[in-house]
């Protein structure tokens, strides 16, 4: 603390060389301060809660209308920061969860596309082994009515052979 308008200059250079004196009285000054700061922010903190419980009834856009007419920084822009990231917040969780649920939906419908799928595929392989037994059953029939149309040309050329040597 330097007195010397007050004391003159012999004075003020007897209290120039106490710079405990005056390290103690800035100390004390930058603590009250500091007090003044921080009380002044617990009562805007204060405030701002207050107003971020008159807005839970408030709709989203109004919120966000006076967060735009308020100045940054300002109690009611801090409040309505405050009230629409906890609204978001809310959103957000909500959306996860949401997400999980249909997440989980769409695990349990994959699942169940992948059975039908085997089925389908064990369905398809049976009826391609049937197509293959009929195929095979059609070939053996083919060959069975060529060798009844050869035993019956051959049973008519035998009857007409008969027929023409006995006359």
């Amino acid at each position: 603390m330097n007195l010397g308008h007050l004391v003159g200059e012999e004075g003020a250079g007897r209290l120039g060389w106490m710079p405990v004196f005056t390290e103690e009285v800035r100390a004390a000054e930058a603590r009250a301060g500091a007090e003044k700061r921080a009380s002044a922010e617990a009562n805007t903190a204060g405030r701002v809660e207050a107003l971020v419980q008159l807005l839970r009834s408030r709709s989203y856009e109004e919120i966000r209308q006076r967060m735009y007419d308020s100045a940054p920084g300002s109690a009611w822009w801090s409040a309505c920061k405050a009230e629409l990231e906890l609204r978001n917040g809310q959103q957000m969780g909500e959306a996860s969860v949401t997400m999980a649920r249909v997440s989980e939906k769409m695990r349990a419908s994959t699942q169940h596309f992948e059975q039908l799928a085997e089925t389908l595929h064990q369905a398809t392989n049976d009826i391609a082994d049937l197509l293959r037994g009929t195929q095979a059953a059609g070939r053996r029939l083919e060959i069975a009515v060529y060798v009844t149309i050869g035993v019956t040309l051959v049973q008519l050329f035998n009857l007409i052979f008969e027929v023409f040597r006995k006359r």
